[in-house]
């Protein structure tokens, strides 16, 4: 499809299709508006609790619900209509937001926190559906031959919503209240809805849509197990991020060890994902191919050890370096499963392959949000960051042992 010449000049650019700026239209605004509550319920919960452990709550009270949907949420992908699912997801983020509205005004008869883990229960349902619908309409809306670009490109909009939507979080939360902050979270997913239902992408033939759904959902976990380069790459992310994590105790490490406000929280949940953008948009221009494993493998390893500095740190600005560092690191990862996935992937198995991919990499967040609390809780906050980098460096070792074809990897053989 043709659209109106895009920054970037060059013939091959996906931001020259107006289907894929849409689609980044709907991605940005949903991890805003997540962004946005996620920091924000973490200041409230903190807040009323002062607890390591109650912080390590939200996760788990967002992963369980998330695990027990996105099996269905892929299988559903693959057989319904995408853009009115991306719409219902949006409906799903909306619902959260007035929830924690009405929490905040006392609306509701309670000031315990029980009503805060619900509404983030129904985000890990509606969250479960964002990634397979994204996946499955960017391999519509894009050439093949644009896949690399395009990812490197997606990743620059889901770190620009990660650096921004923290930030916007902090800042709301510190002028203007929680409340404004839930409000305006629950204004952006609006704008997603309007984005993805009037998305111009043809929807695939659906062949599938009378296969059982366990069987069809088995299929799915049977092609990913049996890909060594997308299972390592899953893996080698998904236990990074569960042990290696340290965002989910930065309400923590704020008040209790570096003294700053809901601004500092803002800055620090942003600080990651401003290294991550540096990284894809320099992959965007030079896309990375040769050594691709090897460069993944080292990537990781240095996540690690700035999750062990992070941990140590003592002062403001060098925790927000670090961690920018740490999202640097992280940015290769992403970009680099975004790829392998969009490469290896046929059409009409993406919806199931993004939701196992998310239960891999989405839920390691939430669970590492726990982990990290209830080590907390075992060690004391620093000990807990400190272990779970050096347990890191482990995993990268063990996934090179275990996964050659991933270690020696030229994304050049996938294309």
């Amino acid at each position: 499809m043709a659209g109106s010449p895009s920054v970037d000049e060059a013939p091959s650019s996906p931001l020259r299709n107006p289907g894929f700026r849409a689609l980044m239209a709907y991605r940005i605004c949903t991890i805003l508006s997540y962004q946005i509550v996620a920091v924000t319920v973490g200041w409230h919960v903190y807040e009323i609790t002062r607890s390591p452990f109650a912080l390590g709550l939200i996760g788990l009270a967002e992963v369980l619900p998330y695990f027990c949907v996105a099996p269905f949420a892929g299988y559903l992908v693959d057989h319904l209509p995408r853009r009115k699912l991306g719409v219902a997801a949006c409906v799903g983020l909306l619902a959260t937001a007035l929830a924690l509205v009405a929490v905040t005004q006392g609306w509701l008869p309670t000031t315990r926190v029980w009503p805060i883990y619900v509404a983030i229960a129904f985000t890990g349902m509606a969250r479960s559906f964002l990634g397979p619908v994204y996946n499955a309409l960017f391999a519509r809306v894009l050439p093949r031959e644009q896949f690399v670009n395009g990812a490197s490109l997606g990743s620059v909009v889901f770190q620009s919503g990660m650096v921004v939507g923290p930030a916007l979080g902090g800042v709301l939360v510190g002028w203007a209240g929680k409340g404004a902050a839930y409000g305006t979270a629950g204004g952006i997913v609006v704008v997603a809805a309007i984005a993805i239902g009037t998305l111009r992408v043809t929807e695939p033939p659906q062949l599938l849509q009378r296969a059982p759904v366990f069987s069809s959902i088995r299929e799915g976990l049977t092609f990913v197990l049996g890909n060594q380069i997308m299972l390592g790459a899953m893996t080698l992310d998904m236990f990074c991020v569960l042990l290696g994590g340290a965002v989910s105790m930065l309400p923590a490490f704020i008040k209790d060890i570096l003294h700053y406000g809901p601004e500092g929280l803002g800055i620090l949940r942003g600080a990651p994902a401003l290294g991550s953008i540096c990284v894809a948009l320099w992959l965007a221009r030079h896309p990375l191919q040769k050594h691709a494993g090897r460069v993944l493998m080292i990537a990781v390893a240095c996540f690690g050890l700035c999750t062990i500095a992070f941990g140590l740190s003592r002062h403001f600005w060098l925790s927000a370096a670090i961690l920018v560092a740490y999202g640097m690191c992280d940015g290769v990862s992403v970009v680099m499963r975004s790829t392998i996935m969009q490469l290896v992937t046929p059409d009409e198995m993406r919806g199931r392959v993004s939701s196992i991919n998310g239960i891999f990499i989405g839920s390691s967040n939430e669970l590492g949000a726990f982990y990290d609390g209830v080590m907390a809780r075992l060690l004391g906050l620093v000990p807990a960051v400190v272990l779970g980098g050096c347990v890191t460096l482990g995993v990268v070792g063990i996934t090179g042992w275990k996964a050659p074809k991933l270690r020696r990897l030229d994304l050049r053989d996938l294309q």
